[in-house]
């Protein structure tokens, strides 16, 4: 929710050094940041007006505010928060434990690690290095290459090589490697959109979670969903957190799209919807006893990261909140390939800034404290949303960092999916997460994809900023 007024309240920090401030300041008293040009955040609203039956005008790439989104490259589409202005600093959040983010250099995001080493010994974290595959097995070898196997009814594939069958004891006749536990791999498709997450290479557990899912508006078109949550490492319970919220979020947008609710409308109740399962967390009588008596407990309150996007009546709209992204890729790579959030971060606030340059800024320790998330201790909820219609058939991305530390540019992330994505999401979706893996897997990797077609005769531009 919004403040009404912009004015720095108690604990809030400056946008441009992130100093405290003091209530009632009009300047930065460190680095002489002018907060009174800051503009106010304002209210998130649809662009577009909310009616039955389904008969919504057409979006070209705008924001919340109804503002023109240019989103030819990497963080150029505005709506860093609803009314467009810069994200709220009163509060940092590291999606990792303090200080266990390893150095980066300018070319690679803070987050991302080195290649996972069989020598390297356990963090202080809890979570743990696996052993890189052998460079000359299946494992190793690149993704996309291997053709998917329909494994004989009752049998199941090895989730590692996707060539041999698991065999009693829960390894791959093939390439030997044990099966994960149910949570720390999973992979769903349904009809035109599909979704994987894997644990990675370095953590103890998976702590992202997605829901994929579709149905019918009123004029019996199709809609379709897909949600990635990202826990938040450093909260109690992040695992339970991203599955609630990416539960919440699906059932609501399932409930209402079929009434005919506007699909920007919807995707800003889900946020809402996730945010309150996410909250009502922090007072599960569930927890332990100790947990439930101590006056503290919501500064370390669960939380996570929402992203998600919709496909209803020809428009393409995104919400997120926090770090996990979504990306446009068309299908004939005629058109350029964009991001389309902003991330909720310390390194985005000091590019929007212009206190340093996107390389600088990533390459900094501080790059993924995240300034926005889902949980009983974030300063605010904000949720982001915006409207898409594209001109010509493509898919979207819908990743946690897990994945897009190694893919950051919307043009890598082009280069990264096959080329037939839209045809076999799942596919797709499964060289996304390998890519990951092979970068290192040192965070836990989430990714659906997500088909979205245009009719041949369909016309208008999806980058229009008219």
């Amino acid at each position: 929710m919004a403040s009404q007024k912009h004015r720095p309240t108690a604990g809030s920090t400056c946008p441009g050094c992130a100093e405290p401030l003091e209530t009632g300041d009009l300047f930065c008293g460190a680095c002489g940041y002018n907060l009174a040009a800051a503009p106010a955040p304002q209210p998130d609203r649809p662009t577009m007006a909310i009616g039955t039956p389904v008969a919504w005008p057409t979006a070209s790439g705008t924001d919340s505010s109804g503002k023109p989104a240019p989103v030819q490259r990497p963080g150029d589409l505005p709506g860093t928060d609803s009314g467009g202005g810069p994200l709220s600093a009163s509060a940092v959040r590291y999606d990792g434990p303090p200080g266990d983010s390893p150095a980066a250099s300018p070319s690679v995001p803070s987050n991302a690690s080195p290649q996972a080493s069989p020598s390297a010994p356990p963090n202080p974290g809890g979570d743990f290095e696996l052993a890189a595959p052998d460079p000359g097995s299946a494992v190793a070898a690149d993704p996309r290459a291997v053709e998917p196997v329909t494994p004989p009814s009752g049998v199941k594939l090895c989730v590692a090589c996707r060539a041999g069958h698991v065999d009693t004891d829960g390894y791959c006749e093939n390439c030997g490697h044990a099966q994960p536990r149910e949570r720390d791999h999973m992979e769903q498709e349904l009809g035109s959109v599909a979704a994987v997450s894997d644990r990675g290479l370095r953590h103890h557990r998976n702590e992202d979670s997605f829901a994929v899912s579709s149905t019918a508006l009123p004029d019996g078109s199709p809609a379709v969903v897909a949600i990635v949550c990202d826990g938040v490492s450093s909260a109690t319970r992040p695992d339970d957190a991203s599955a609630a919220a990416a539960s919440a979020a699906n059932e609501l947008l399932l409930e209402t799209l079929p009434r005919g609710t506007h699909p920007q409308q919807a995707m800003h109740e889900a946020i809402v919807a996730a945010s309150e399962a996410v909250n009502s967390l922090a007072a599960n009588p569930g927890q332990s006893e100790a947990m439930e008596h101590d006056p503290h407990r919501h500064q370390n309150a669960p939380a996570c990261t929402i992203v998600g996007a919709v496909a209803a009546g020809g428009l393409l709209v995104i919400g997120w909140v926090g770090d996990s992204r979504a990306y446009w890729v068309p299908d004939d790579r005629s058109g350029p390939p964009a991001r389309l959030t902003e991330d909720d971060s310390w390194a985005a606030q000091m590019v929007a800034a212009g206190l340093m340059s996107e390389a600088e800024a990533y390459a900094d320790e501080r790059a993924h404290a995240i300034t926005g998330w889902l949980g009983a201790d974030a300063y605010e909820l904000e949720p982001h949303t915006a409207s898409f219609k594209p001109d010509r058939s493509g898919v979207v991305v819908v990743c946690t960092d897990g994945l897009w530390n190694y893919a950051e540019a919307a043009d890598d992330m082009a280069r990264t999916i096959p080329a037939d994505a839209a045809d076999r999401p799942l596919h797709s979706a499964q060289v996304l997460v390998g890519h990951a893996l092979d970068g290192g897997g040192h965070d836990n990797v989430t990714v659906a994809v997500l088909p979205f077609t245009v009719p041949q005769q369909g016309a208008g531009s999806a980058y229009n900023k008219a």
